[in-house]
């Protein structure tokens, strides 16, 4: 608790204006990311490694439902989405942006201080323009319809070349969705919607995000597949992924028992009732789980 004090009062005392309600210090983000076991990019957000994102693609929803309750991570599901390809998973490291509902006043004021700070073009395109390979731009849009369209097929090509393997969550719209849909990346939004993104303002760059019923922070690894999406914690990627090999390997030799049509469902599921059925499993399992 003190620590997030910390944060809250150094965010807040932060100079110049730019800095108290758009973006946070390295030095922040370590703090509030500080639970990361792996590298950083320079600006501070957690860097999952690449091959480790890769085992993460071969995850199925619930064998991420499967941890996270269970260390008290029991707000990093969201689902109901419009998915712009249901066969293809998504998979990278967030990269959050926050949007608000505009006011004349407020909007002035964060306008004119990214066009002091040479930033002329929309704060959108500037966050689209920061992103790396593997990453996933996360938009918090409050579900906005209309005027809510973070991209349209140009600014969806741009988050493609950019991110490579990755893609976009809008909680919010996208626009131009017949060009969107060649472009074969990871795509998951609310509406869609023929106008132009406006009276938004952008007021928070890699700080956390609200989606849907999920809280989302930077460099978290976003799993996306035809059930919802998850926003997994980077220190508990790991255990995700060691746990669903042995899942893998359950199903595996389960549903290869089933399909002789010798045995009924309570006999093999969710573990076999006979010590000789469980034997043989486990040990098909040792034969199956990598050395180490």
């Amino acid at each position: 608790m003190r620590s997030v004090r910390w944060l809250a009062a150094a965010w807040l005392l932060a100079a110049p204006l730019f800095g108290q309600y758009f973006k946070i210090s390295k030095d922040q983000l370590i703090e509030l990311t500080k639970g990361n076991p792996f590298e950083r990019f320079e600006d501070g957000r957690p860097k999952v490694p690449t091959e480790l994102l890769e085992k993460v693609r071969g995850l199925t929803v619930e064998e991420v439902w499967g941890v996270l309750p269970g260390e008290k991570y029991n707000n990093q599901f969201s689902g109901d989405w419009r998915i712009l390809h249901p066969e293809k998973k998504l998979v990278g490291r967030a990269v959050t942006a926050m949007f608000m509902p505009g006011r004349p006043d407020l909007t002035s004021l964060v306008t004119g201080d990214l066009a002091g700070r040479g930033i002329k073009f929309s704060a959108h395109q500037w966050v689209i323009d920061q992103l790396q390979p593997g990453d996933v731009m996360v938009v918090d849009l409050f579900g906005k319809g209309a005027g809510g369209t973070v991209v349209g097929d140009n600014l969806a090509m741009a988050i493609k070349s950019a991110t490579v393997n990755g893609g976009l969550v809008v909680d919010g719209s996208i626009r131009d969705l017949e060009g969107i849909f060649a472009i074969d990346m990871g795509l998951y939004f609310r509406h869609a919607h023929p106008s132009a993104i406006n009276d938004v303002v952008l007021m928070g760059y890699n700080t956390p995000v609200r989606i849907g019923e999920s809280t989302v922070l930077p460099g978290d690894v976003v799993f996306g597949d035809r059930t919802g999406i998850y926003f997994i914690p980077p220190a508990s990627v790991q255990k995700i992924v060691d746990r669903a090999e042995e899942t893998h390997i359950h199903d595996e030799w389960t549903k290869e028992k089933f399909s002789t049509g010798r045995y009924k469902s309570s006999d093999l599921y969710p573990r076999p009732r006979d010590q000789k059925m469980r034997d043989e499993y486990e040990a098909y399992k040792k034969s199956r789980l990598p050395k180490k």
